[in-house]
């Protein structure tokens, strides 16, 4: 079943807005669930619904999931590194509001580092990576047609072409911004890749 419309947690990020980007191509119809609309491109705000909210609101994520057959999450913290866990009680909230309106399909954005062993994990990056888990527990847990996507480092460079590996790391170091979004979207299409951890990585050149 076509995927028509889907809704964009976190689409205001770098990667968000990569994803909404590379929805709109495809022709869906999209929502945007922003904190803040002026955040959203001019170009962009014109194109999408967009659903002001925040995750911790079940109200408002239920807002969000009305009426759409695919759910891209795609939340960061910037460049907040300290301790949170808005992000895995933001998903609970996502998959309780799928549940409630019949909504299967989610792919959801989270890090290579969980790939690791932990004592590889840069220090700095251990709260998050704690936070990326508790995430991914969330999804196992869940009866949703999941894909949990593990980028390496997010590059703010163009398209190239990207390899994906489930279970594992591809093996490159990076993925562009917009093939990351691409992925995220044309996934929700991919039974393969359902209930699957996914490497993603641009092919070295």
């Amino acid at each position: 079943m076509e995927m028509e419309k889907i809704v964009i947690f976190g689409s205001t990020g770098m990667t968000g807005l990569c994803a909404v980007d590379a929805a709109l191509k495809k022709g869906l119809s999209v929502k945007a669930f922003v904190r803040d609309p002026a955040k959203l491109p001019e170009h962009l705000r014109n194109a999408v619904e967009v659903v002001k909210g925040d995750i911790l609101d079940y109200n408002t994520v239920l807002d969000g999931i009305k009426d759409v057959m695919g759910v891209v999450v795609v939340l960061g913290t910037r460049n907040d590194l300290s301790p949170t866990t808005d992000l895995s009680e933001g998903l609970k909230n996502i998959i309780k509001a799928m549940k409630e309106l019949n909504v299967e399909v989610i792919s959801v954005c989270l890090s290579a580092f969980l790939f690791y062993e932990p004592e590889k994990v840069p220090p700095q990056f251990h709260d998050l990576n704690d936070e990326h888990k508790r995430m991914l527990q969330v999804l196992q847990a869940s009866d949703r047609k999941y894909i949990a996507c593990f980028p390496p480092h997010i590059a703010d460079q163009p398209p190239v072409d990207y390899i994906v590996k489930q279970g594992a790391s591809p093996g490159g170091r990076v993925i562009s911004k917009y093939d990351l979004g691409r992925f995220l979207v044309e996934s929700l299409n991919q039974p393969e890749h359902y209930g699957q951890i996914v490497g993603i990585c641009n092919k070295p050149s």
